[in-house]
Formats: structure tokens, sequence, C-alpha cells
């Protein structure tokens, strides 16, 4: 996986094998919860394996309330029964307890407490009612220390418990016009009272065809003909998709442009009263109209992107340390525009704010099985106070559907040279199945086996609990999972399907249900935006992976994908990130460095893997070389200049904002053996392969911790020309390129003198335990 002719440009970092690391532990978690004095109750579990499948729709689903007293206690108990012909797979029951009652237990079911309103999600046991059948021996049931009458608002699947129909809302109040364009009427309306369910939104109907939607009790329409009567009705619509009647009606009459040539006067003094790294917001002077000014149309270059009624608004979905410039065109009821105001030009912030640095680490999935590396050492080490943004990496794409894969448990063959190394792996167990013990968790307290969210995600959650500052990102692809990147961002429609999937998924928190855990929503707050690391779009990578000239149009076009799709779920900004190569060929190759940075936070700069020999040898087996040099060193034999330096000269050369752009530091080292004599100290001199790895399968690789403890006979030197640290244990011995807090204090004083974002680290777990080199860069970028 880690074999790459020298001639490709720099190496990938290093990534998953087949080593103990990622042995895969599968469990089967069954069983109950019960009280030993209510197991009397309960049928034995045992055998109960099958998993619950997403919810279908199929068969009619109610649920039926009793309630028994024990004495000083009650059970209460929902029996769902299924009277459709086919069976329901997946339920989930919702009900308010009186004022007063608490429920304490919960069994054959997983229950949220929301105030008085209980949500219950079946067992993974229990999950399928079959047909003419109930939940029986397996009904979900919860105690109380009171006599409870039958609770309030119950559904089953959404649907009354009972199973009669939903009662809409009723109708609207008379809709007015508030204001009346050539195009446009802007309506209000009085709410209409709830039935059922809330109201969750408004119809806006001319005649029978809807023409605009609204969360309030207002709206716009648009498109409409001037000098045209229209008739306009508004109805409800409830949290459940039930609409009440119409309301009255409303005549209209758009306004004849004829009648009123003249445009308003330009917007005066626009200005910017605040930004961040997505947003700006803007205000500016009235304009005056002879009739009356209807509405202000605000333009980012010669792109439309608002309309508003008054003289201020925010622009957002901005890429952060971008130039915009800003007009304004005001509009009259004829629709006539006026002049645009001033140019007004912006330059967003970046994502670290002003005289701050960005520090970015890469936290691997598979770290929590031979390395023992777990989200909690990120606490333990000191590094999580330190970080900005963690990169969890690597996430995969389905080789069939071309969407984002979760819910999958599947190694790789370990082999760098087999084409189908990574084609549809995964480990869904590390992901969110395996529940973490006590010791190995970030607060201390195990993971419940029986919970939705367990494993490295879980723990996510938790030390973002502890650490609000700290952003968590999912990474895609990666050297071995780069394979189908092509292919799913061919056309604007596998491109569409690609990125929803990706955001349902790591966004939403939509997690496949796996072992017992996942489910709708289950992974929701984990992480909070979505990192590219396609290796390589319009190169060669990995063997086997797909790969051609479009790739580079294609990748940009994916790009704006994710920003728009991120974008439109509203909320909190959320990050939008990509791995990106430092051999020039490759940016050449693959990514167009005039358009992605339109759609992209920041990118991290690949800033090692310069020379190595390759865990097989089929890399540089035969020579030693600084593997992430600030600089060119002078006695580099080969013809090409691959440095810190030449890499980010790159970026900045083409007008890539330096804020926008970070630089890869290895935590770990490349190393070759039988190094002959000569040089200054083993560099660049003839050598006979890769040195023995920290794991087998892993030769000429040690993460930093191991590597410094592993060679006590190792001298270490500094290369002041070049800016690296190597070790070596002398001729015939072994010869090592690594970086150390020598090296990063040189490299972070380049990266403040060129103004850059900061710092990206491949990976965590190769420092100490208590975080040496990431002390390093916290200094160096404080």
């Amino acid at each position: 996986m880690f074999n790459r002719r020298r001639v490709t440009g720099p190496r990938p970092r290093p990534e998953r094998t087949s080593g103990p690391f990622r042995r895969l532990r599968f469990r089967n978690r069954t069983g109950n919860r019960l009280i030993a004095v209510l197991a009397v109750l309960l049928l034995p579990l045992a055998g109960l394996t099958g998993l619950a499948s997403p919810a279908q729709a199929a068969g009619t689903l109610t649920a039926t309330f009793t309630s028994e007293n024990y004495g000083s206690w009650w059970k209460n108990t929902y029996v769902i029964r299924n009277s459709g012909t086919a069976p329901v797979n997946g339920w989930t029951l919702e009900f308010d307890l009186p004022a007063g009652v608490t429920a304490n237990g919960h069994y054959h079911g997983d229950a949220t407490v929301s105030g008085n309103r209980l949500t219950v999600k079946n067992a993974y046991y229990n999950a399928t009612v079959p047909a003419n059948g109930t939940t029986g021996a397996y009904s979900y049931w919860f105690l109380t220390n009171g006599a409870l009458t039958s609770p309030a608002r119950c559904t089953v699947n959404g649907d009354k418990c009972d199973g009669t129909p939903d009662n809409p809302p009723g109708p609207p109040g008379t809709p007015r016009a508030t204001t009346v364009t050539a195009r446009t009427v802007a309506l209000e309306w009085g709410a209409a009272a709830p039935g059922d369910y809330a109201v969750a939104s408004y119809d806006v109907l001319s005649g029978t065809t809807i023409v605009a939607n609204s969360t309030t009790t207002s709206a716009t329409v648009t498109g409409l003909t001037p000098a045209t009567a229209y008739t306009f009705t508004v109805r409800a619509k409830d949290l459940r998709g039930n609409t009440g009647p119409a309301s009255p009606a409303l005549p209209a009459r758009t306004v004849d442009p004829a009648t009123d040539p003249v445009p308003p006067s330009a917007p005066g003094n626009l200005r910017s009263t605040a930004k961040t790294a997505s947003t700006v917001s803007l205000a500016w002077n009235a304009a005056t109209d002879n009739v009356a000014v209807a509405a202000y149309d605000v333009y980012r270059g010669t792109t439309l992107v608002k309309t508003v009624p008054g003289l201020a608004t925010t622009v957002s979905g901005l890429s952060p340390a971008t130039a915009y410039t800003f007009t304004v065109k005001a509009r009259d009821t004829a629709d006539n525009a006026s002049a645009a105001s001033n140019a007004l030009p912006v330059t967003t912030d970046d994502v670290a704010g002003p005289g701050n640095y960005y520090k970015v680490g890469y936290f691997i999935q598979w770290g929590l099985y031979g390395r023992q590396y777990f989200v909690k050492n990120l606490d333990t080490s000191g590094s999580a106070a330190k970080l900005d943004v963690v990169n969890y990496a690597f996430e995969n794409i389905d080789p069939v559907n071309l969407t984002c894969q979760a819910g999958v448990t599947k190694g790789i063959s370990g082999n760098p040279q087999d084409p189908d190394e990574g084609t549809g792996a995964g480990d869904a167990d590390a992901d969110y199945a395996r529940p973490i013990s006590a010791a190995q968790s970030v607060d201390g307290v195990a993971d419940d086996g029986w919970g939705k969210l367990r494993g490295n995600f879980n723990q996510i959650k938790k030390l973002k609990a502890k650490y609000p500052h700290l952003k968590f990102v999912v990474s895609l692809g990666g050297w071995t999972f780069s394979k189908f990147f092509s292919d799913a961002a061919a056309t604007p429609a596998s491109r569409e399907k690609f990125v929803r999937s990706c955001i349902d998924i790591y966004i939403k928190g939509n997690l496949p249900v796996y072992n017992g855990a996942g489910g709708p929503g289950t992974g929701a707050g984990v992480f909070d935006g979505i990192d590219i690391d396609w290796e390589w779009p319009g190169a060669e990578g990995h063997p086997g992976n797909h790969w051609k000239a479009a790739d580079k149009d294609n990748l940009t076009a994916l790009l704006a994908e994710f920003r728009q799709q991120l974008d439109a779920l509203g909320g909190e900004h959320r990050l939008l990130t990509a791995f990106t190569p430092a051999d020039p060929a490759k940016i050449t190759a693959g990514w167009d460095i005039s358009k992605i940075f339109d759609y992209l936070d920041y990118a991290n700069v690949q800033g090692y893997d310069f020379h190595g020999a390759g865990s097989d040898n089929s890399w540089e087996p035969g020579r030693t070389g600084h593997q992430a040099n600030l600089r060119r060193d002078a006695q580099d034999p080969y013809p090409f200049d691959f440095s810190i330096e030449n890499a980010v000269k790159t970026y900045l050369d083409a007008g890539v904002s330096p804020r926008k752009l970070t630089v890869g530091f290895p935590f770990y080292g490349r190393g070759w053996k039988d190094v002959a004599s000569g040089g200054v100290n083993g560099e660049w001199q003839t050598a006979n392969g890769s040195a023995p790895g920290q794991f087998a399968e892993e030769a000429g690789l040690r993460g930093y911790q191991n590597l410094i403890t592993s060679l006590p006979n190792m001298t270490i030197h500094h290369d002041e020309q070049s800016g690296s640290t190597y070790g070596y244990t002398g001729p015939g011995g072994q010869w090592w390129s690594f970086d150390d807090t020598w090296s990063i204090g040189k490299k972070t004083e380049w990266i403040r003198s060129k103004g850059l974002l900061g710092a990206m680290v491949w990976e965590m777990s190769g420092d100490t335990p208590g975080g040496t080199l990431m002390n390093a860069l916290h200094t160096g970028l404080p």
C-alpha cells in the first residue's frame, strides 16, 4: 500500500495495513439488563441475534397500554400490534407521562426522556413485528412509582396508537397583501389552530397551484406577470404532513410597469458592519422613489445573492480568507432597478482569526488495535487542548452504489500491490459499535454495550464536550480508499448522490444499524465537517485506482456540491477541507487551485513522504533521503525538488491566500537498513531496503515515540541547510528521517514568516505519551 515509484511524486502518508492493529473484533450483544426481582416476568433472550433493519412501510401498527400494580411500583406495558399482511421491521413509540409521574426503568426498548415526553426505539431483537402479530413477551415496558392512566399523545411510527386518523390543522386567517409589485405579492395571515400535531409550515396557493411555502405567517409570491389579477389562499401543514382547509381567498393585481417608468435612486454608503470566515454583514442608506421602494437586491460580483426589504442583511456561504466585492440596487413596485451602489470590497476572515494559527491532527480509526491509541489519548497527552481540528481517518466509498460507505466491518488484504486492497473495506466496529472500556474512555465511563453509539464516535462526542473549541471532520478516501472517487465525481447526478449520502451519514448522523448500534440520528453531533482525501485525481495512486483526465474539473464540481449541500443545512458553518499534494505535477493534473479554494475552508498540503524505501522496498530502497525537508538539500542527487518550500510556492504563485494553507508534519519516521558509510552521517548514501518497522508488516516506518525508544544507539543530527532531522546508527546500520522539536521549530518559524494558516499532523498516535511533538508545534504556532 505504501509502494510508489519515486518519480510519481511525494509518497502518501502511511495508512492502514493488515497488522495487529487491524484485527477486527465481532460481537453479538444479546441478553437483558433486568433487575433480579423482575426476571420471572421475562423469557430468556439467548439466541436472539438478529439485527434490526431500517423501517419499512408494511402493515399497520397500533399500541395497547396496560398497567399492573406490584405494591410499591407499577409495571406499565405497551404491546405493539401489526394488523397488516406483511412484517414491519423497526418501530418507534412516543408518548407523554402525566405531570408528576416519572419512569425509572425501561425494558425491551431504548428510551429517551425529554421532560415528560418519552421516545422508545425497539431493541434489535424485537424490531420485527410479524404480520397479524405482536411484540408479545418482548413488548416494551417501564416502571413508575404510582398508578398510571393511559399516557397522552401516543404514537407508534408516527401514527396514533389507537389507529384513528389524524386531526389536521384548522384554516389560517384571511391573508392580506403587504407589498405588491409588478412580479411579486407579499402576504401575511393569521396562524392556523393546530390539530393533533403542531403546525410546521404554510402553503400559498394560486388556484390549485402551490406558489410559495413558509414556516412563518408570511410569504412572498414571486415570478408573477405584471398587470395581472390573481387569487391567493393559504393552508396549514402539520409536522406529520397533514394539510388543513384553505383560508378565505385574497384577490390581488400586480402592478403595471407602464404606469411608473421612473427607477429609484441608487442606495448610498454601502458598508460592512461585521464579518466572519463565512459571512459578511452589510448595511446601506435608503434609496428614494417617486412611488415606493419595494426591495433591495444584493450582488456579489455580478451574482444576485439576496433580495431583502430592509437596509441591512448578512451574506452567508462565503469562503474564508477570500476577497469579495458587493453592490446593492433598489427596486420599486414597478420592478424598475436603480443604478448600483458604491462597490464594497471585503475579505472574509480566515478560520483561525487574525494573529492565530490552526493546528490540525489526524486520528486514525484503527489506532485502538495494535497501537492502543484511543480518543482518550488526545486528552491525556495534552494534545486536545492545543488542536483546533481533528481529522478522523478514513471512511470508504461504496464500490457499487458510489455513496459514502458505513455499517460494514471488512478488513483489507495487507498487500499494497493488490488493486482491490481497500474495495468494500471499513470498520463500523471501531467507528461506533465496539464498546470502549472505562480505562479507555475520555470520561472514565465505559460504553453501554446496549447503547446506539459506542466506539470512537461516542468518545469523540465526549472529547468535544470537554473541549468545546475542538472540531472533528470525517476524512474520506486516503491512499487505500480513493479507488472510486473518480466514479462518484463523474456526473452531476453521481456527485449529488454521493454528497447527499455522506452528509446523511456523517453530518446528520444517520448511521446504518450495525451489531445493535446505529440508527437514525445516532451519529448527529460527532462531525463538524468533511475532509476530502482523494489520492489522486487525474493521476495514479494506489494500484487499481480509477482515474481520468476529467477528474480535475470533476473534483472542482464535487467540492462545489459539498459546499452547497453543507450550507443548505443551515445553522453553524460546516468545514470543508482537503488533503492536497506537494508534487507540482499532481497539482497540475488534478487540482484546479484557481477554483477549488472558492469552496474549501483550507487545504492541508502534504509536507512529508518526499523520500522513503516503501514497506515492500518498491519505492527508493537503494538510497537514503530526507522525507520532510523544509528546503532542498544541495547534496540531493535527484533531479526534482521535493520540499515544503517548493510545494507551498506552487500554491502561493497561483494566487492562493496563505491563510488557506496548512503544512503537513510527520509524527513518524522513514528508515533504511544496511546504509553505506560516506556522505554526511549517511545522508543520500546507498542502502539495502527498508529498516525494520514498528510493526512487522510496516517495514521502514516507526512512530516518533517508538523510533526514539527502540534505537538507543542512534545518533540524531540536524541539517541546517534543508531544515531536516535524521538519525544514524553508523556505517552498515540504519538511517531514519523524521521530525523532532528542532525541525518543528525551524518549520513553524518559516510558516509564520510566510503568513500561512498553520500546521497539520499525520498522525497523532506517533507522538510521545506526553505530547512532545505537539507541544513543540503549539509553541511554534501559538
